[in-house]
């Protein structure tokens, strides 16, 4: 899901999903006739910096220039709902993006930040990814800038690309500010199962995301109990989220994150929650084979029931918070 597996502006693994070796042979050879098109269209948009608008428009056009109908269609293959894409490879994305990156390499966040917001207003998908990554420049100098346009691009996200991409600024701006832990805290309750899962996707790429910040103790003392209040979400995107999640707290802290799982296992084991044991089997391929196992085995006849409701602590919450009025969205801020 990779933003997280993301799309992450590189060709994805779930690529291969749709495409046979045909398929495969035209991608790469509109990868390679077409490359060194989209850095001169990459680079010619560092001259349209100043003008928002005129910014998406040229960029629209290169990625018009650009596209691949059969791609595109692979994108609604993988992604159902996506909505708009101009069906550009993601090798190609890069390249515009890299491309404009070294024109733009002295740019200011004044300079950069209301390309990004325009950019997120843009119906196509491509748009909203290039302003995703556009705003991890701005992270670090900016923070509080980008932090509102990806809070709103993170409420406006539908589908799991989207989403996953927005995991690694997400995941970089908590790690640097350990007090926005408690803006993802807040997301496990959200109505949107697009905002939950970008809980599961935000911890998962954390420790590639940023390695030092991302794999600092600390991390799973905030990560895993936020994912003990999710666990049991009956959403199957929330649930894949999750147990990524899991299996990338393993890099930071192994001994925790299966102590964790044994916990989530005895309590599936005691309710019979298939939610949660789903989310356990899938991520018990980091472990110790031998605990893997031990857990495995607790697990033995416990299924997912078709239409069983979220068993979370979150969902309880939420729950709670819709019958007192609560949990409603607030206005957009606006970008000062």
């Amino acid at each position: 899901m990779t933003t997280a597996t993301t799309q992450a502006m590189a060709e994805p693994k779930h690529a291969s999903a749709w495409a046979g070796r045909p398929a495969a042979d035209h991608g790469a050879q509109t990868i390679a006739a077409r490359e060194g098109r989209a850095a001169v269209l990459g680079t010619a948009l560092a001259e349209q910096l100043s003008d928002p608008a005129a910014f998406a428009a040229g960029l629209a056009a290169a990625f018009r220039e650009l596209a691949d109908p059969e791609y595109r269609a692979g994108q609604a293959f993988v992604a159902p709902g996506i909505g708009e894409t101009h069906g550009v490879r993601s090798p190609l994305q890069v390249a515009v993006r890299r491309a404009f990156e070294k024109a733009t390499r002295r740019a200011s966040p004044a300079e950069l930040l209301p390309v990004a917001d325009r950019l997120l207003r843009e119906p196509e998908r491509e748009a909203r990814w290039f302003a995703i990554t556009t705003l991890q420049r701005t992270l670090r100098t900016e923070p509080e800038r980008t932090w509102q346009l990806l809070r709103r691009a993170a409420r406006d996200a539908d589908e799991w690309i989207t989403v996953d991409t927005l995991a690694h600024p997400y995941g970089k701006g908590i790690v640097a500010e350990p007090y926005r832990w408690a803006e993802l805290e807040q997301l496990t309750v959200s109505p949107s199962r697009w905002e939950r899962r970008l809980v599961g996707s935000t911890i998962a790429t954390m420790p590639y995301a940023d390695r030092r910040l991302g794999r600092a103790p600390d991390v799973t003392a905030h990560a895993l109990p936020i994912l003990a209040s999710l666990i049991g979400d009956a959403d199957p995107d929330v649930q894949k989220a999750l147990s990524w999640a899991y299996r990338s707290m393993t890099v930071v802290d192994l001994t925790e994150t299966t102590a964790a799982l044994e916990t989530e296992a005895r309590i599936a084991a005691d309710r019979d929650d298939g939610h949660r044991a789903w989310v356990i089997r899938d991520s018990l391929t980091k472990l110790d084979p031998a605990d893997a196992d031990r857990i495995r085995s607790r697990l033995s006849g416990i299924r997912q029931r078709t239409g069983a409701p979220s068993t979370s602590m979150a969902a309880g919450l939420a729950e709670q918070f819709a019958a007192m009025g609560l949990g409603r969205r607030m206005p957009e801020p606006p970008l000062t």
